[in-house]
């Protein structure tokens, strides 16, 4: 009888999203290797069982997962001697898979993928994610898979212990530009209810009440159940980043070009982001657009949301 076994695992980068992820991984396979440039980062996971590795090269595996911002972070991976090309060829893994979980630009991930195949017979998949940290901690994830089919379904039962909806959405390319599409309702949800909390805000409604209501009625959203405190409290500190909101943004622009679209309600957002980032805001979670909408109408703030200049 033959046994099958499984690739090896590895996940690379433990933020935000990466590290909860790891957790997840953690049940479904107890080997798991996991590696951050901050090593502390590894410490909890290795603490549950998993190995922690010194370099890209030490983590190569026949399954990669990666969860960082951009693809310059994956590529970055890649080359010299702590590299993971160094590592998997030391480890004689010559069909190795690579995940991108980032979100990417659909263009650039496309190229990237075809390159590593035909230079170094590395299999690339995007497989960006959606929902929020929440979602990593619980489970629970989105995941819009895209690349060679027949590779997406020989890890898909590894994407099933992180997410609960995962679907393969076509050739190299395609789980990203699903996720640019996922991008456009986020960013224009999240603007559109700093703008009518900041009304609410404005002509004195209770905010607590404001939201229960938005969130009892066709307005809701995951956007307003994982956020909405944001918006009472003014408190727009970690979460998701108004950069990377930003970043996410001229992914769609560059995706609609291509395809001849004009999107005129994301280039409004567009716009409001590049403020955000242009004022210093660009670390503040992405809800923290509000600070940018008041700054417009210059209307007299409090607490964390109040402008440089105290008003």
């Amino acid at each position: 009888m033959t046994v099958s076994t499984r690739p090896s695992l590895a996940l690379l980068g433990l933020g935000p999203m990466g590290g909860p992820m790891a957790h997840r991984l953690l049940d479904f396979d107890s080997g798991l290797t996991v590696w951050n440039r901050t090593p502390a980062k590894a410490e909890p996971l290795v603490a549950l069982g998993a190995r922690a590795a010194t370099s890209p090269a030490d983590a190569a595996s026949g399954v990669v997962l990666t969860v960082l911002p951009d693809l310059d972070q994956v590529e970055s991976l890649l080359p010299g001697e702590y590299g993971l090309l160094s590592g998997w060829a030391a480890k004689n893994i010559t069909r190795p898979t690579l995940v991108v979980h980032g979100t990417v630009s659909p263009i650039a991930v496309a190229a990237f993928a075809e390159r590593l195949l035909r230079k170094h017979g590395v299999t690339v998949l995007d497989a960006p994610v959606s929902g929020g940290t929440l979602g990593a901690e619980e489970g629970t994830l989105s995941i819009m898979v895209g690349g060679d089919k027949e590779a997406a379904h020989s890890v898909e039962h590894i994407f099933q212990a992180m997410g609960t909806t995962v679907r393969y959405m076509g050739p190299s390319g395609s789980g990203a530009l699903a996720k640019a599409c996922n991008q456009v309702v986020v960013a224009a949800t999240v603007t559109a209810v700093s703008e009518a909390m900041l009304l609410a805000r404005s002509g004195g409604l209770d905010l607590a009440v404001m939201l229960e209501l938005l969130q009892g009625g066709l307005a809701d959203s995951a956007v307003l159940r994982q956020k909405g405190s944001r918006w009472i409290s003014s408190d727009f500190t970690g979460g998701g980043s108004g950069k990377n909101q930003l970043k996410d943004l001229g992914f769609i622009r560059e995706a609609a070009t291509a395809e001849g679209l004009e999107l005129p309600l994301t280039g409004t957002v567009t716009e409001l982001f590049g403020e955000m980032v242009a004022q210093g805001d660009g670390a503040l979670d992405h809800t923290g657009i509000q600070r940018t909408l008041a700054r417009r109408s210059q209307v007299p703030l409090i607490g964390s949301l109040a402008l440089p200049d105290g008003r």
